[in-house]
C-alpha cells in the first residue's frame, strides 16, 4: 500500500508541475485584441461546397457584399482601412522577370486570357480584365466585367504603394527555381523591408528562399508540421524547438487547444521565439478556411491577442471591434 501511495503522490506532483508550467492563469500576458491577417485583401466570397484545387471560384461567386476584387491595390487599401494588420497575396513569376500578384495558376477563370499566368509578361497581364469571369448567377450576368482592366499589380507595385505594411507572399508552385527568383528579387530590398514580409507556399521554393536569404521569415507545410510535432513532444517543459523559432504558424482553431500552454503561455513562448501565430477555421481533413463569421470571433479565448486569418474581413471586423470595446 505504501508503494502505491508513493506512486500516486509522485504522479499527482508531476501532474501539478505540468499544470503549473502550462496554465495561462500564471501568464503575465495582458489582454488585447487579435492581430488580423486578411487573406487576399478584400475578396469576393464564393460557394465552397465541393471545392477542390481546380474549381473556378469566380464562377461560384456569392452575391457581392462590396465592390473589391482580390489581390488588387484598391482591395488592399480597403483592407488596411478596415483594420487589417497583415495582408496575404499570391505571386507568379512572369516571362520578363517580374512577379504578378494574382491567385490562379491559369488566367482562364477570372480573366479573358488563357494559359498559365507565368507564361506571360507583365505588360500583357496588365491588359487583362481580372473581373471578367465573376458571376453569381451561373453566367447570366457578370457584374465585374470591364471593371478590372489593368488591375493586376506586380509585387514591386504593391511594395512601393505600401512600403510600411506587412504582407504574406504566397508562392503558388513547388518549383525551387521560383524560390530562387523570388529570393533574388527580395534580396534587392532593404533588411527593414524584408522584415515586413513572410514567404510561404511549397516546401521546395520556400526552402530555396530561406537558403538564399537566411534572415527571411518563411513557412511551409513541412515547417509547420515539424514545429507542431516537436512542440507536442517538448512543449510541456516550456521548450520551444528550433523548428518553431523565427517563423509563422497557421493553426486551425480546433487544433490550438491541444498545444502546450494554450493560449497565453503558448503565445508568450512564440513571441519570445520571434514566431507569429494566426488561427484558421477548424480543420476537418480538407481545406482550412479563415475565421469568417462573427460567431467564430466570439469563441476566441478572452483577451486573445494572437493572430487570426480571415477571408471575410468586412464581416468579422465589427465583432473584433466589439470584443475590444471599439
Amino acid at each position: 500500500m505504501k508503494r502505491w501511495t508513493i506512486a500516486a503522490l509522485t504522479l499527482c506532483a508531476a501532474a501539478g508541475a505540468l499544470w503549473l508550467g502550462n496554465t495561462s492563469l500564471l501568464s503575465g500576458r495582458p489582454p488585447g485584441k487579435p492581430m488580423v491577417l486578411a487573406h487576399r485583401g478584400l475578396a469576393q466570397d464564393y460557394d465552397r461546397a465541393g471545392l477542390d484545387a481546380e474549381t473556378c471560384t469566380a464562377a461560384r461567386m456569392l452575391p457581392p457584399r462590396h465592390a473589391f476584387l482580390e489581390n488588387t491595390i484598391p482591395s488592399m487599401e480597403a483592407a488596411f482601412a478596415l483594420g487589417a494588420d497583415v495582408l496575404e497575396l499570391d505571386v507568379h513569376p512572369t516571362t520578363d522577370g517580374q512577379f504578378a500578384v494574382f491567385h490562379d495558376w491559369t488566367l482562364d477563370c477570372r480573366t479573358e486570357g488563357t494559359g498559365p499566368t507565368r507564361d506571360h509578361d507583365m505588360a500583357t497581364l496588365k491588359t487583362l480584365d481580372i473581373g471578367y469571369g465573376y458571376t453569381a448567377d451561373g453566367g447570366a450576368t457578370f457584374p465585374f466585367r470591364g471593371k478590372g482592366v489593368g488591375m493586376m499589380p506586380s509585387l514591386s507595385e504593391v511594395l512601393e504603394r505600401f512600403p510600411d505594411r506587412r504582407f504574406h507572399v504566397n508562392v503558388k508552385s513547388n518549383d525551387p527555381a521560383e524560390g530562387g527568383k523570388l529570393a533574388a528579387f527580395l534580396g534587392t530590398l532593404s533588411p527593414e523591408s524584408r522584415a515586413r514580409l513572410t514567404v510561404y507556399g511549397g516546401d521546395e521554393p520556400v526552402d530555396a528562399v530561406k537558403q538564399a536569404l537566411p534572415d527571411m521569415r518563411v513557412f511551409s507545410r513541412r515547417s509547420l508540421k515539424a514545429c507542431v510535432l516537436r512542440y507536442a513532444a517538448l512543449g510541456w517543459s516550456g521548450t520551444v524547438p528550433e523548428a518553431c523559432r523565427g517563423t509563422t504558424l497557421l493553426i486551425p482553431v480546433n487544433v490550438a487547444p491541444w498545444l502546450w500552454g494554450w493560449p497565453n503561455r503558448f503565445l508568450d513562448r512564440m513571441d519570445a521565439a520571434d514566431t507569429r501565430v494566426f488561427l484558421l477555421g477548424p480543420y476537418s481533413g480538407g481545406f482550412s478556411q479563415g475565421l469568417d463569421a462573427p460567431t467564430a470571433i466570439e469563441t476566441l479565448p478572452a483577451g486573445y491577442s494572437g493572430g487570426i486569418s480571415t477571408d471575410a474581413l468586412d464581416i468579422v471586423t465589427p465583432a473584433i471591434k466589439a470584443r475590444s470595446g471599439g
